[in-house]
């Protein structure tokens, strides 16, 4: 089991400043994420999309501002649940909460934050039969471990970032062959992405393949071949994983089932604090509503401020809380 003083349910831009704000004030915190990697939408979506109104950034790309975010909370050192979805919260009577995800892994926390931006975020599945059958049996809709991968034949299908960037990833001495799938000639990643994939095809790395899909998957006990749609026929292919990548879909998903005051797929806080009506569970960023509410990752970092100080009576319920500003502490290193 996990322990930890704050338990923040979403790695994106606001749960990991909430890290800095509750680290201020020796606050130790565990942030749990279904993505494979820190960021949230910034990370996984657009990464390389522009944003304009961060304090003192004229202009970030949004994966650029998750890398400072993990910089500025190191010294805090937090930990991680990645690739995992939060399924129950439940309150013990010390008030202490048991939060537990879809794989079985226990949390125990004092406090919960709940950072989800617009809930979990599930994959775009394909139509395709049996697919289910062969879901962590050679199809993935993640790369949570590349070494898994390790001298494996692999398939992606997509025309994102995504699916581009771990074409090439992977294309790099990690698997024995890389094929990319994309339904059309055209794609919808970054040209920077788009020309290292046609690079990488030309020196034969990759295996690229435009105007095609695939249309059905088999084996025995896991994934073997593939049946690839193309203009001149169906391909059949021999593959140990298929990693389609058509975005992610987000859905409120289980929060819908813990006690909370929602309005529609918000969750219902107290705008001093942040607080939700269960007391000890906080929601901040583009989860929650209040009157006045605004979506923006500049409002997420204020309620993270506020939230950090309300929850340090949950967490020490004796202790004297004294807010000092940064620029008096000497430097946050060391912290």
């Amino acid at each position: 089991m996990i322990k930890t003083d704050v338990l923040i349910i979403g790695a994106g831009p606001c749960g990991l400043f909430a890290v800095f704000e509750a680290g201020l004030l020796k606050m130790k915190c565990h942030l749990i994420d279904s993505l494979p990697q820190a960021g949230g939408q910034c990370a996984e979506i657009y990464p390389k999309k522009p944003i304009y109104d961060i304090p003192a950034f004229p202009e970030i790309l949004a994966g650029d501002l998750v890398n400072n975010l993990m910089q500025q909370i190191k010294p805090f050192k937090p930990g991680f649940t990645l690739g995992e979805r939060v399924e129950s919260i439940e309150k013990k009577k010390d008030g202490s909460f048991l939060v537990v995800t879809n794989l079985g892994t226990e949390h125990l926390s004092k406090v919960v934050v709940i950072a989800a931006g617009l809930g979990c975020f599930e994959p775009r599945k394909p139509l395709i039969d049996n697919l289910d059958f062969f879901e962590r049996k050679g199809v993935d809709y993640i790369v949570k471990d590349p070494k898994k991968y390790t001298d494996c034949k692999v398939v992606i299908s997509g025309g994102g970032d995504s699916a581009l960037d771990w074409a090439s990833f992977l294309a790099n001495n990690i698997a024995k062959e890389v094929t990319l799938i994309h339904r059309r000639d055209s794609f919808r990643g970054h040209p920077d992405s788009v020309d290292k994939i046609m690079e990488m095809t030309k020196e034969g790395k990759v295996n690229l393949i435009t105007n095609a899909e695939v249309t059905s998957i088999s084996g025995e006990s896991s994934l073997s071949q593939i049946s690839i749609k193309t203009e001149n026929g169906i391909v059949i292919k021999d593959t140990d994983f298929w990693i389609p990548l058509f975005g992610l879909t987000p859905k409120l998903g289980p929060i819908a089932s813990w006690g909370l005051n929602l309005n529609k797929n918000a969750i219902e806080v107290y705008p001093h604090d942040y607080s939700t009506n269960i007391e000890g569970v906080y929601a901040i960023g583009d989860i929650n509503t209040y009157p006045g509410k605004l979506k923006l990752i500049l409002s997420g970092f204020h309620e993270a401020a506020l939230m950090a100080q309300s929850a340090f009576k949950h967490v020490f319920p004796e202790g004297k809380k004294s807010f000092k500003y940064t620029t008096v502490l000497g430097g946050i290193k060391g912290f």
